[in-house]
Order: C-alpha cells, then structure tokens, then sequence
C-alpha cells in the first residue's frame, strides 16, 4: 500500500509541474511556445483546461500526501 502512494505520489507531483510550467501570467496558450498575446480576457479552451487541471491536481496530491502520512504512521 505504501509503495502504491509513493508512486501515485511522484506521477502527481510531476503532473502537477508539468501543467504549472505550462501557464503564463498574461498571455494566452501560444505564449508557451513564442506567440505573443495581449489581449486580456477570460480563460477559454487549454487554458481553463491548465487552469482546472491544475486545482483538481493540486487537491490530487494533498489529499494523497495525507493518505501516506496517515499510512506511514500506523
């Protein structure tokens, strides 16, 4: 069971990483890859996606931190 966690641990983690780096303050889904935007609007399309993404991963991996936590101390 521990090693199930741990490994579930690591996958969310690098997940969790992979969708931050992938948001940019200001700009839209292009500026990840040199395309420039500067119109300031609401999340649409991959960006609400990085966005919700990145909360249920982020809650993913709290709520699984807590599970080992509990695990290890029994």
């Amino acid at each position: 069971m521990k090693e199930i966690l741990q490994a579930i641990e690591i996958v969310l983690a690098i997940l969790l990483m992979v969708v931050i780096l992938f948001q940019q303050r200001g700009t839209g889904i292009g500026g990840a890859f040199g395309a420039e935007g500067f119109s300031f609007r609401g999340r649409r399309g991959a960006e609400r996606f990085l966005y919700q993404a990145t909360i249920i991963l982020g809650l993913a991996f709290v709520a699984v931190a807590l599970t080992l936590l509990l695990v290890l101390r029994s």
